[in-house]
C-alpha cells in the first residue's frame, strides 16, 4: 500500500494524510472541514504528478505492469480526498463546498488533461499496447489495457500540440458548465415555496401529506402548509390535490424551472454544453457527441439506439394512446370538462387505478414502512447472495440521519461498508443514486472491500407515523440496492474495472433486475406487515398490486422514450446549435408524446441525467437495461426466484464482474443466448 505524507506544516492535523484509524478505514467525517480539502487536492495532485513523472522516467522498457498497472495505482491520495468531497457535494453540501467546486473545477480538469495528454506517457501505453496480441494476458487484463489506451485516446492523445490546447480548454469550459447546470437545478428547486394557509384549497390529500406539509412550514417558521419541489412533496399534491387550480401552477413552477430568467437559468448553459461535446468529439474525429459516446457502450452506435427506440416506440404508443382515452374517458365520466392536461393526469390516473384495480398508494403504505423495507431488502439479498447487514454505529457517518452496516457473507467474512441515507435535506439534490466511498482492488493478494452508499430522498416520519413508502418508491430502493450490490460483490483485481465501472448500458442490469421482485408475495410476505397491527399484507392486496403493475406501462414506458428522444437529439447534432431550444425539444419528444404539450415548459434545462450527469448519449440505456432485466429475470422465473443456483450465476458473471469483460460476452455467460425484446413485451403485457 502506497504510504501518504503531508508535505508541510500546512498540513498537518489533515485527516487524509495520516491512516484512518476507523472501522475498516472508512471516511472520518467527523474530522473533515471544509478548509481541508484544497489544500488537500492540490497536494493530491501534486502527488499524482510525482507518481506520473516516475512512470514516465522509468528507464525499463514500458511492460503491461510497470506502466498500464502502475497507471491503475497511482492518485491514491487524490481519489481519498476526492471521494468525500464530491459524495458530500450531492448529498450535504453547502454554498461553501459549491464555491470550493467552482474554483476546483478547471484545475481537476487540468490536472487530467495533463495526464491524458502526456505525449511520453501515451508512447509508453501505446508500445505496450501494440504488443497486445504477445502478451499472453487474461480478459481481465486485456481489458483494463484496452481501457487505457482508449482512455488515452478518447481524450485528446493523438491531437497535434495545437489541438491538443484547444481540446484543454474545452474540457476545462465544460466541466464548468456542467457543474454550473447541477447547481442552478439544485439551487433552484430549494428556492420555490408555496405556503398554503386555507385548509380547503389541499383538500383530497391524505392525512401523512397533510402533516408532513405542516412540518414543513413549521421548520421553515410559517403558518399553514408548505408545498416544496422534492418529490416527498410534489408527487403526492399532484396525485391527490382536488384542487385543480393548485395542481396546475406546481407544475407549471416544476416544469418551467431553470428557464424563466434570473441567477438559475440554464438555457444558455445547456446549448453551451452541447455544443462544446459536438466541438470536442469533431476535435476527435468524430461526427457528432454520440458517434464518440457509444463507441464504448454495448448498443456500440446511434443506429442501433434509434432501433431499438423506435422498436419500443412501435411496440408501446398504441398502449399509451389507449391509456390516454381511458383517463380522459374517467375524467369525463366524473365531471371533467376539459382535455387532461399534465397536471391532470397524475390524479386522474389514481382514481382510476383505485376504481380498476381497488388499489391506490394510501391502501398499501402502512405496510411498507422505511425501515421494515429495508430490512426486508436485506432478507432479499440474504436468500440470493447470502449477505448479512449488521448496523455498526462506530462508523462515522455525514448526517444523523445516515446508517452505516457491516456486511459480511454466509461465512462471515467481511464483504463490504453499506451507508444508508433516505431522507432529503436542503443539502441534497432531488433523486436516488449509488455511490461508491471507497472502490475495491486487490492490494498483493489482500483483497481491498468497497464502501458503497444509497442515497434517496423518501419522506420523513412524522410526529404520528413513521415514514411510509409508496409502492413506487419500494421499487426505486430496490433499484438502487442492485446498484449497491454491484459496487459491493465486485471482486477484481484493478480499480477502475471494479464495481460499477462498466458499460453506462449494462450499468443499470444489477438495479433494475431487482425491481422484478416488488410484486412477488413469496417477497413481500416477509416484511410487509402493518405498521399499526403487525398483520401481513393480504394477499389479495398483494394480487391487486400484480395485476396492477402494468397499469399505464404504455405511458411510462414512452415517457422514458421521450428523455431518450430527447438526450439523442441533443447529442447527434452535427453542427452548433444556434436555434430556440425550447422548440428543438418539442420537435424531439414529438413522436413520444401522449399528453398535451403546454407552452413555456421544457425538460432541457432540469435535465440533469444528461447535462450535468452521465448520461450523455445514453439515457436510452435505461430501456436497454430494460430488455437485459426482462430476459435475465425470466431464468429466475424459470428456475425459482430464489434459486441458489441462478444468484450464484448472476453474482459469478455479472455482479463480481465489474468492467473486466464485454457487457455482452457476461450477460452470455449468464444467460446462455443475447437478450430479445420478447420477454419485456411480455412482462408488460404488450405481446
Amino acid at each position: 500500500m502506497t504510504v501518504i505524507t503531508a508535505a508541510g506544516s500546512a498540513l498537518a492535523g489533515n485527516p487524509f494524510f495520516k491512516p484512518y484509524n476507523t472501522p475498516y478505514q472508512t471516511i472520518p467525517f467527523n474530522e473533515l472541514k471544509n478548509e481541508y480539502y484544497m489544500p488537500s487536492f492540490e497536494e493530491a495532485m501534486k502527488q499524482h504528478r510525482a507518481e506520473i513523472e516516475k512512470i514516465v522516467n522509468n528507464p525499463k522498457p514500458p511492460t503491461f505492469e510497470n506502466t498500464i498497472v502502475a497507471l491503475d495505482k497511482s492518485g491514491e491520495l487524490l481519489s481519498k480526498v476526492a471521494s468525500p468531497f464530491y459524495n458530500l457535494l450531492s448529498a450535504e453540501t453547502t454554498d461553501e463546498m459549491q464555491q470550493i467546486a467552482e474554483e476546483l473545477s478547471p484545475k481537476m480538469t487540468e490536472h487530467s488533461n495533463s495526464i491524458r495528454l502526456n505525449e511520453k506517457l501515451f508512447a509508453r501505453v501505446k508500445a505496450v499496447y501494440e504488443q497486445k496480441d504477445k502478451l499472453k494476458l487474461t480478459p481481465e487484463q486485456q481489458m483494463l489495457l484496452k481501457d487505457t489506451y482508449d482512455g488515452f485516446a478518447d481524450n485528446g492523445a493523438n491531437l497535434s500540440d495545437a489541438d491538443k490546447d484547444v481540446y484543454r480548454e474545452l474540457s476545462k469550459e465544460l466541466s464548468l458548465l456542467t457543474l454550473n447546470y447541477g447547481q442552478n437545478v439544485l439551487k433552484e428547486t430549494n428556492k420555490y415555496q408555496l405556503v398554503i394557509t386555507d385548509k380547503e384549497l389541499l383538500k383530497g390529500l391524505p392525512a401523512d401529506v397533510l402533516d408532513m406539509l405542516a412540518e414543513n412550514a413549521q421548520k421553515a417558521g410559517k403558518t399553514g402548509w408548505l408545498i416544496n419541489m422534492k418529490a416527498t412533496s410534489y408527487v403526492p399534491v399532484m396525485k391527490y390535490a382536488d384542487n385543480r387550480d393548485l395542481r396546475r401552477e406546481l407544475y407549471m413552477a416544476s416544469a418551467s424551472k431553470c428557464m424563466v430568467g434570473g441567477d438559475y437559468d440554464n438555457r444558455e448553459n445547456l446549448v453551451k454544453i452541447a455544443n462544446l461535446r459536438l466541438k470536442i468529439a469533431n476535435l476527435l474525429g468524430h461526427k457528432s457527441y454520440a458517434d464518440y459516446a457509444l463507441v464504448h457502450r454495448m448498443a456500440e452506435n446511434k443506429e442501433n439506439v434509434y432501433d431499438l427506440l423506435n422498436k419500443l416506440l412501435a411496440a408501446y404508443k398504441p398502449a399509451a394512446e389507449k391509456e390516454y382515452a381511458e383517463v380522459q374517458a374517467y375524467a369525463d365520466k366524473n365531471g371533467a370538462y376539459f382535455k387532461v392536461q399534465p397536471w391532470d393526469w397524475s390524479y386522474y390516473s389514481e382514481k382510476l387505478k383505485a376504481e380498476k384495480y381497488e388499489l391506490n398508494d394510501e391502501m398499501t403504505k402502512p405496510y411498507f414502512e422505511l425501515e421494515k423495507v429495508k430490512q426486508g431488502i436485506f432478507w432479499l439479498s440474504n436468500k440470493l447472495y447470502g449477505l448479512k447487514f449488521t448496523e455498526n454505529p462506530r462508523i462515522q457517518v455525514y448526517n444523523p440521519e445516515v446508517k452505516a452496516y457491516d456486511v459480511t457473507d454466509a461465512d462471515g467474512k467481511f464483504v463490504a461498508v453499506f451507508y444508508a441515507d433516505y431522507h432529503p435535506r436542503e443539502g441534497k439534490r432531488a433523486g436516488a443514486w449509488m455511490n461508491d466511498m471507497k472502490g475495491q482492488w486487490m492490494e498483493g493478494k489482500k483483497d481491498s472491500r468497497p464502501h458503497i452508499v444509497n442515497v434517496m430522498n423518501f419522506t420523513r416520519p412524522t410526529a404520528t407515523k413513521p415514514a411510509l413508502l409508496t409502492f413506487d418508491e419500494m421499487t426505486t430502493m430496490l433499484h438502487e440496492f442492485g446498484h449497491a450490490l454491484h459496487g459491493m460483490l465486485t471482486k477484481t483485481n484493478y480499480r477502475s474495472l471494479s464495481g460499477t465501472n462498466v458499460y453506462r448500458d449494462f450499468v443499470e442490469l444489477p438495479s433494475q433486475i431487482m425491481e422484478n421482485w416488488a410484486v412477488e408475495k413469496e417477497f413481500l410476505d416477509n416484511f410487509a406487515v402493518h405498521y399499526q397491527t403487525g398483520e401481513k399484507m393480504p394477499a389479495e392486496l398483494i394480487q391487486k398490486i400484480k395485476d396492477a403493475d402494468n397499469f399505464n406501462i404504455g405511458y411510462l414506458a414512452l415517457r422514458q422514450l421521450s428523455f431518450a428522444l430527447l438526450d439523442m437529439k441533443w447529442h447527434t447534432l452535427e453542427q452548433p446549435f444556434e436555434g430556440d431550444a425550447i422548440a428543438f425539444e418539442k420537435e424531439a419528444m414529438t413522436p413520444a408524446q401522449v399528453l398535451p404539450a403546454i407552452e413555456n415548459t421544457a425538460m432541457s434545462p432540469t435535465f440533469s441525467h444528461i447535462f450535468s450527469g452521465g448520461y450523455a448519449a445514453g439515457y436510452y440505456s435505461y430501456k436497454w437495461a430494460e430488455v437485459l432485466d426482462a430476459d435475465a429475470y425470466s431464468q429466475f422465473q424459470k428456475n425459482g426466484i430464489f434459486d441458489k443456483k441462478t444468484a450464484a450465476s448472476f453474482r459469478k458473471n455479472i455482479l463480481e464482474k465489474g468492467g473486466t469483460e464485454h457487457p455482452m460476452v457476461l450477460y452470455k455467460r449468464f444467460r446462455g443466448q443475447e437478450p430479445s425484446i420478447d420477454a419485456l413485451l411480455k412482462r408488460n403485457g404488450i405481446k
